[in-house]
């Protein structure tokens, strides 16, 4: 464990992170197939040495690696970079995998084809300047020609009508159903919220509940896109999701 908040949060998430979904395992293949197709797309049909610097428990990481791709796993959170080598593992893949944070990557310059920052991770960072340094070490480990893909929430909606909370979420654990649902405390800036996220598990007699809090920086589609181009990277574009089939924005990046 550790004393960084976030990397506190995704500890005490990394055992039942999955839940999260109705069907983890159906999702892990949704995602994987869109980010190929988008990776396959801008650098051709070979696969790519790709660096998943937030991968969690290996939702989008892991099935990249099944499809073919080299891939590396980091993440701030020690707990979910073991359980994403464990899940990959049982799978008979390997993904090796370090904790690390996206501002202080460890890794060499120019070494990985693409670089994948999903489901909504960058929004962690809650300065300007926190996102410059993630994303100016995204871009050094990029290669020439080298690809980001980057997604968020759709921030640009959510800012209109700032949400308090998000819908109740079931899926089935190994005790029956789960129920895990967001509230959202925005601050007074208008910009940043933050966040507790409950799960509801039946312990036999009632539920067992656990909150986990974290707080987000609701970053604009525009402010994303400036922020990458501060960094040095350039064609820079956001897809739908209607566009892409990954179930939030996408914006995607290349090193010059």
């Amino acid at each position: 464990m550790t004393d960084d908040p976030v990397a506190h949060f995704y500890d005490q998430l990394a055992d039942d992170y999955h839940l999260i979904y109705r069907d983890w395992k159906a999702s892990m293949e949704r995602q994987g197939a869109s980010l190929d197709a988008l990776i396959r797309t801008a650098l051709g049909p070979e696969p790519a040495s790709v660096l998943d610097c937030s991968c969690g428990i290996g939702t989008q990481a892991v099935p990249l690696a099944r499809l073919g791709h080299q891939v590396t796993g980091a993440d701030l959170s020690l707990g979910a970079v073991a359980r994403a080598a464990r899940e990959a593992a049982l799978r008979g893949l390997a993904l090796p995998a370090v904790a690390a944070d996206m501002r202080q990557l460890p890794f060499d310059d120019c070494r990985f084809d693409v670089v994948v920052c999903a489901d909504n991770a960058l929004p962690h960072l809650l300065t300007a300047e926190d996102v410059h340094r993630a994303l100016a070490g995204m871009r050094r480990v990029l290669r020439s020609g080298g690809l980001l893909v980057l997604s968020t929430r759709p921030y640009d909606e959510l800012l209109i009508t700032r949400p308090v909370s998000t819908p109740p979420q079931q899926s089935e654990g190994p005790d029956g159903r789960v129920v895990t649902f967001q509230l959202w405390h925005w601050h007074p800036d208008g910009e940043r919220y933050d966040l507790e996220h409950f799960r509801l598990a039946p312990d036999g007699t009632g539920w067992d509940v656990a909150v986990r809090r974290s707080t987000y920086w609701a970053l604009t589609q525009r402010q994303l896109a400036g922020l990458a181009a501060d960094a040095g990277f350039t064609e820079i574009s956001w897809e739908s999701p209607e566009r892409t089939g990954f179930f939030q924005p996408v914006l995607t990046a290349r090193v010059p």
